[in-house]
């Protein structure tokens, strides 16, 4: 066996990191909090349905998770989402209108204004920022209008991060975006551009497609754990405390049994929230650890609903995201069902919804009547259904999904310095490199040749 890696945190990143190291032949133990592999990612069955308590859909964005899904074939069917289905709707005055998915569409479009649509026509015209950051909200203003802002990034901006785009900063939250402007001047020329480039035969295989697999994503998630092997992976531990040592790191903790335990790691991966972190490692200075706890969390409330038989609007299309100027109490409703086939009874429906987020976190303590009443209440406004569900359950996270704002920089650097001066740690998790499962893919396979290029040297 090559270095001792202690990985803590069985969530996404965690497993990924530890998959690849266990294929290299690294003596991996990964430290799980809870009782259960995956993290957020969990996956409930229950009278015909198959829903997902927490992320619904993946995206193929990148190599490393195209490579991931192949590495894992045999053990994995992919679903990728139904091509009826591709369809985003955008609700503006009580009446769904698709997002527009070309040029020609969005001059044609009732989401925006006549003067904007202009705008994006001169959009390749205009001369690229210089704030490196501004703000999401500016830099749309900017180069596309007001009601671009308003009825194209706003809901998309709380449909992926339940966020603000007043707040968020492209360079942090939305990089690929950002370097579209900064290296061609325009989003369009750059897009058109950056289509032409030659591709390896991996990169042609990034379809962009939304995907998860056949009952699930967490059987990614449990694959991923049995190839690691559950005699690596220790779950309910507590009172974990990391020190450095001369060389490596010393890490002491109590298992399920209240057993003390403890283990000498030539690296230590972290994957947990900020809050996580300072108890977990007394030695990071407060400086640092302040930087790093400027990070803000939307709180997110997610209800899972099923209809045995669904007499509401058609549900062709990937679901429904609502402007924050629309005024609704429900962030948007994604149509599971009409995605993936075998999430709801023939003739059925699943639908998943949103509450909460950064401008309505107060959500997140209601109870859970208050809760069914606004959902139901929404099902019937905006979809057209007077029935009561067959399912609905109830799902809060406090700490759903980090905001990439101003205070992203200090915190990135904060961790670069944390990471120079403890050789053998690494502080990841999506506290840095995105937020969405092909991120935590691409983080984790970073990570495991980072570990192994370290441990060569």
């Amino acid at each position: 066996m090559k270095s001792k890696v202690v990985i803590i945190g069985a969530g996404l990143t965690g497993l990924t990191t530890a998959y690849y190291l266990k294929k290299e032949g690294y003596d991996v133990s990964i430290l799980e909090q809870s009782n259960e592999t995956g993290g957020v990612i969990k996956t409930v069955e229950e009278n015909g349905f198959v829903y997902e308590k927490g992320p619904n859909t993946g995206v193929i964005s990148n190599v490393e998770t195209v490579k991931l899904i192949d590495d894992l074939a045999e053990e994995l069917q992919l679903a990728v989402a139904n091509p009826a289905a591709k369809k985003r709707l955008i609700l503006k005055n009580k009446k769904w209108e698709p997002l527009p998915d070309g040029l020609w569409n969005a001059v044609r479009t009732p989401l925006f204004t006549w003067k904007d649509k202009f705008r994006i026509l001169g959009e390749p015209f205009r001369p690229k920022g210089t704030n490196p950051e501004e703000t999401l909200a500016d830099l749309v203003r900017r180069r596309l209008g007001n009601s671009f802002l308003d009825y194209a990034i706003d809901p998309f901006i709380s449909g992926i991060y339940a966020g603000n785009p007043e707040m968020l900063i492209p360079k942090y939250a939305l990089p690929k975006l950002y370097q579209l402007e900064q290296d061609y001047g325009s989003f369009i020329k750059g897009a058109i551009q950056k289509a032409k480039l030659p591709k390896s035969e991996w990169e042609k295989k990034v379809t962009k497609d939304v995907f998860s697999f056949n009952g699930g994503l967490q059987k990614l998630t449990d694959t991923l754990a049995s190839k690691i092997g559950q005699e690596n992976i220790i779950t309910g531990v507590s009172h974990l405390k990391i020190q450095p040592l001369e060389k490596g790191f010393s890490v002491v903790y109590q298992n399920e049994s209240e057993a003390s335990q403890t283990e000498k790691a030539d690296f230590v991966i972290s994957t947990v929230s900020v809050d996580a972190v300072e108890s977990i490692f007394p030695f990071i200075t407060s400086s640092a650890l302040e930087k790093m706890k400027a990070l803000r969390y939307a709180k997110i409330v997610q209800v899972a609903v099923g209809f045995k038989q669904w007499q509401g609007m058609p549900l062709a299309a990937f679901g429904g995201l609502i402007p924050s100027k629309e005024n609704q109490a429900i962030l948007g409703i994604l149509f599971p069902s009409a995605i993936f086939k075998g999430r709801a009874p023939e003739g059925g429906a699943l639908l998943s919804v949103f509450m909460g987020g950064i401008k309505q976190p107060q959500w997140y303590d209601q109870t859970d009547a208050a809760i069914e009443k606004t959902v139901t209440e929404h099902l019937h406004n905006l979809l057209n259904s007077d029935q009561k569900p067959d399912l609905l359950r109830i799902f809060r996270y406090k700490e759903a999904i980090p905001q990439y704002e101003l205070s992203s920089g200090e915190r990135f650097n904060a961790i670069d310095e944390i990471e120079k001066t403890y050789q053998g740690l690494y502080l990841a998790g999506n506290i840095r490199n995105g937020i969405g499962m092909a991120d935590r893919i691409k983080q984790g396979t970073d990570l495991a040749k980072t570990v192994i290029a370290n441990n060569n040297e």
